[in-house]
Formats: C-alpha cells, sequence, structure tokens
C-alpha cells in the first residue's frame, strides 16, 4: 500500500510560537502557569503541557492573583485583557502574529469610520477575540447568502476581514458576494490570508487527486483540520478526521492502494509518525512525500521571554 504525506501539513509557525511560549514561560517562572483556554486546539498538546505544569482555565477569575497569564495563540477580546489588568495578573500575549494582524486591520477600519464584515464561523475563539477588539460595529457572516440580509447603515462605509483559519478559496465566494452588493466595500489584500492555511488547503487538494482515502490528523474542535477534510472529501475521495491513530478504522482500507495523510496545523507530527506506524501493523507500506511548499516562518517571542534560550521540546 502506497502511504502519501501532504507537504506542508502539521505545526505552523503560529502553533510553534504559542507552544514554546508556555514552555519558556514554565521554565523562568515555574509552575504552575496558567493559559486561558486551550493554547491550541490539540488535546495532545494541552495535556503534554498540563504534565508539565500548564493550567488551563476558562475564565480569568478563576487564575490566582499574581499568578503568570498566558492568553492563547486564537487571541482575546479587550475586555478579557482589561479584566485580567484590573487583577493584576502578570500577561503573556501568544496571539498568533497574523492573528493580530487581523486585529489591527478591523480597528484601522473603524477608525475610518467604517463597519465591519468579519468573515468567519460563530463560536470560534478567534472570532470572538476578533470581535471583542474592535472598537465600532462588526457584522459576522459566514456564507455569500448571509451578504442578502446585512442592513449597514451606509453602504459606502464598509470594509471586511477574514478568520485567519479560512483560506483564500474559503472566503473568495462570500466576499464576491459582498463586492456585488457593496461596490465601495475595502479589505485586506488576499496576501494576508494566513499563509499555513494555505498551503496546506492547496497540498491536501492536490494529495486527494492521486490517493483513495485522505486521512487528516487533527482534533474534531480544530476549524483548519475539519476544512481539510471536507477539502479532500470534495474532491470526491473519502476522508476522515483523526485525533491520533487509536482513532484508524482498518475497514476503511478495505480495497485501498493509495492512503494520504495530512495534519491540522495544531497537530504535532508525533501523531503522524504514529499514524504511519500503525499503518505499517496492518500492511507493507511504500512511504513518500508529495512535493510542496517548505515554510520556513519563525515568530519572534514576547519581550518577557526573549531572554530564555531553548526550543520547542513537544514535536512538531
Amino acid at each position: 500500500m502506497r502511504v502519501v504525506l501532504a507537504q506542508p501539513r502539521g505545526f505552523c509557525a503560529g502553533v510553534e510560537r504559542a507552544i514554546e511560549i508556555v514552555e519558556r514561560a514554565l521554565e523562568k517562572y515555574g509552575p504552575p502557569i496558567y493559559v486561558r483556554h486551550e493554547i491550541v486546539h490539540n488535546r495532545h498538546v494541552v495535556e503534554r503541557l498540563r504534565a508539565k505544569g500548564a493550567r488551563f482555565v476558562d475564565e480569568i477569575e478563576e487564575i490566582p492573583s499574581g499568578s503568570v497569564t498566558i492568553f492563547s495563540a486564537h487571541g482575546v477580546a479587550s475586555a478579557i485583557e482589561e479584566r485580567a489588568g484590573r487583577r493584576g495578573l502578570p500577561v503573556i500575549d501568544a496571539t498568533c502574529p497574523l492573528v493580530s494582524k487581523v486585529h489591527i486591520e478591523g480597528q484601522r477600519y473603524a477608525n475610518q469610520g467604517r463597519e465591519i464584515v468579519l468573515i468567519g464561523h460563530a463560536g470560534h475563539p478567534e472570532i470572538q477575540g476578533t470581535m471583542g477588539r474592535i472598537n465600532g460595529r462588526v457584522h459576522l457572516i459566514s456564507t455569500p447568502e448571509e451578504v442578502v440580509g446585512l442592513v449597514v447603515a451606509d453602504p459606502e462605509k464598509l470594509a471586511f476581514i477574514t478568520q485567519t483559519t479560512l483560506s483564500v478559496d474559503d472566503t473568495r465566494a462570500v466576499i464576491e458576494a459582498l463586492k456585488e452588493r457593496f461596490p465601495s466595500i475595502v479589505g485586506p489584500d488576499t496576501k494576508d490570508i494566513c499563509y499555513a492555511t494555505q498551503n496546506r488547503q492547496r497540498a491536501a487538494r492536490e494529495l486527494a487527486r492521486i490517493v483513495d482515502v485522505v486521512l487528516v490528523v487533527g482534533a474534531p474542535n480544530s476549524s483548519n483540520s475539519n476544512r481539510l477534510r471536507e477539502i479532500a472529501a470534495e474532491s470526491g475521495v473519502a476522508s476522515y478526521l483523526i485525533e491520533d491513530a487509536r482513532a484508524l478504522d482498518p475497514r476503511w482500507l478495505d480495497g485501498v492502494s493509495a492512503v494520504g495523510i495530512t495534519a491540522g496545523a495544531s497537530a504535532p507530527a508525533v501523531l503522524v509518525e504514529d499514524l504511519i506506524a500503525r499503518l505499517r501493523e496492518l500492511a507493507e507500506i511504500e512511504l513518500s512525500v508529495l512535493p510542496g511548499v517548505t515554510e520556513n516562518v519563525r515568530f519572534r517571542m514576547p519581550l518577557q521571554l526573549s531572554d530564555v534560550a531553548g526550543e520547542s521540546m513537544l514535536p512538531s
């Protein structure tokens, strides 16, 4: 059986930075370190960090006074930041720089007197954070059909921004519908879309063309992992989202000669390695990597941790 790995797959620079922030904070300040929400959407990552002394909480009020606090890679609303400040919590912000860029763009448009149309998924932590960072009116939509029902104060004063875990392809139809109804709407250039999302989706689409089944390693609550599975399915091949090798159902491989594997942006490389090992138990395999983009992006550490040396100890 041929097993083909997508390239790129797995951790992106924003996820690597967020995990390394927690590890460096544990090294510098000692446990426990408190993290608001999951640092990234992956149970295996969270459990590893918890074992090292990280404590994950839902609300700022659960954190003891004076404890070092980390905001997750998805970003937080200004109100959360203010509540942490009132409680005197020393905060380290692990928000992905590309998410922060969306926050800045949104507020810049709001400062111009524009209403903002945010393209994304309701309830996603990134969306909650983005809507809570913009001081102005924000309309959240996710489909072209929702454009018809938008009620705005001034059609000439509109701007759009997008969730980073959506690709150019994901947002294209919505943006086209917005521009058709509101010709004066402005928005960021497509090059501002998260490079990691775009690269992984393109690789998943290429992978689906040459295999019989696609396995996506990722968490069920990971937006980008779910989208990778959808993209493979849209290409006409059976596709499954699995958290780890234990979730693999051997029946999926009946009559299959080629299996494709990719992984969401918050899935560690070790999970892919475990899946390959599981496939070796089921059949003799021929392993290859699909040609694709090699990512070498690295984001700077927050100033509080720039003096702590060392690389991430989690497999990436």
